[in-house]
């Protein structure tokens, strides 16, 4: 179990702000304690409209590549994400440091328009990705068929990040680090 102790006020903001900022690579190297539930993590999933366009948008705009494709239907997939005989699509995608992106596109049931775009919003997530030259991958993705939200700004000395949308309006967080943190 997580043990975490109470730190009032904007320390604990700073706290966690310097930890995600400034040491996110050294976070990675981070072990899981002993007795913790996890044991790393594996991917992040995100519903799409269509499979197709959507793994041409990671690969041609990311770079990402295609680990496997699969399709699924029946009790064992039906049970696992609640919806009775479903029939999903689902290609897993990687850059080749371990965490993958896992797009879905449900055939059975199909799903309703997304609810609300606001990065705010409860449950909204994000897909956060580490760049070389953050302006020419917005740039790029923005050809490919993304939706810019701001352009790149300086966050902290060194370190600049945006977000935009994928086709199907995922939230995309781009980071270049030049501070060698």
């Amino acid at each position: 179990m997580l043990k975490l102790s109470y730190i009032s006020g904007r320390g604990f903001a700073d706290m966690i702000g310097r930890l995600i900022w400034q040491n996110s690579r050294s976070i990675q190297s981070l072990g899981c304690k002993e007795g913790t539930v996890i044991t790393g993590m594996n991917h992040t999933g995100i519903v799409v409209r269509d499979l197709e366009s959507s793994e041409d948008f990671y690969q041609q705009g990311l770079g990402l590549k295609v680990v496997a494709r699969r399709e699924r239907q029946g009790q064992p997939i039906s049970q696992v994400v609640g919806y009775e005989n479903s029939r999903i699509k689902v290609a897993l995608l990687g850059s080749g440091k371990g965490h993958l992106v896992e797009l879905i596109q449900y055939i059975n049931p199909v799903g309703p328009e997304r609810f609300s775009d606001e990065r705010n919003a409860l449950g909204a997530t994000h897909l956060a990705f580490d760049v070389e030259d953050i302006g020419q991958t917005y740039r790029h993705l923005i050809r490919h068929g993304g939706h810019k939200l701001n352009p790149p700004v300086e966050m902290v000395p060194g370190r600049k990040v945006c977000y935009l949308q994928d086709p199907d309006g995922n939230w995309i967080e781009l980071i270049e680090d030049i501070s060698g943190g």
